[in-house]
């Protein structure tokens, strides 16, 4: 045997047509009920008959709609671009154009600096418990990791030169990854601080005697 089946759309739509008819004809009782009940004490009231008061829900459906519509229009009136049209019908317009994006501002260079002097303090800290030494990698685990973190929203780590001592002085011990411009800071092992391209840093990350 075939059977005929709706989609979910049509079956949702089906749905709310059938309830909205469900409640006219239940409000119409209610008012064919009201009306008749209003004789017992204005007997010139006349008979309401079900079809007569199906008839009238009808009518204040109508009024209601036309009620509305001037509501609307109204509003586009005072508002001009408060509806758009949406197939045969208007809906509300409540697209709102983006918020332009406002830039966050970067770390200044007293920050980045300030940053670079706590890492340097960090690792002499570590240099005083072993003989001069600073630490062999970056992942020596009784030096902080936010030392090693930039100011950058990525947070990507600065680049270490390792398996150098305190008494190197003017050795490249750490510097900034390529993130706020043409200009990096770098450190030395003296704790002196500058500020470099990426061309005059590339031969200080040279090994030495190269």
């Amino acid at each position: 045997m075939p059977s005929i089946t709706l989609t979910d759309a049509a079956r949702m739509r089906f749905e709310s047509i059938s309830f909205f008819i469900v409640v006219f004809l239940i409000a119409s009782l209610i008012v064919r009920f009201l009306w008749n009940s209003l004789r017992s004490d204005f007997p010139r009231l006349p008979r309401l008959s079900y079809s007569k008061a199906l008839g009238m829900v009808a009518l204040w459906a109508l009024l209601f709609m036309l009620v509305l519509v001037m509501i609307s229009g109204a509003r586009e009136l005072l508002t001009p671009g408060a509806w758009k049209k949406d197939g045969l019908t208007y809906t509300l317009n409540d697209t709102k154009p983006p918020a332009a994006e406002v830039a966050r501002p970067g770390p200044t260079e007293e920050a980045r600096r300030a940053r670079l002097q706590m890492l340097f303090n960090a690792l002499t800290l570590f240099a005083d418990r072993h003989e001069g030494h600073f630490p062999p990698t970056r992942d020596e685990p009784t030096v902080p990791s936010m030392y090693w973190k930039t100011l950058h929203d990525s947070e990507m780590r600065y680049l270490y030169v390792p398996g150098l001592s305190k008494s190197e002085k003017g050795r490249l011990l750490a510097c900034e990854p390529e993130l706020f411009g043409a200009k990096r800071f770098v450190l030395f092992t003296d704790g002196s601080i500058a500020a470099l391209t990426s061309d005059e840093l590339a031969p200080l990350l040279l090994p030495e005697g190269k």
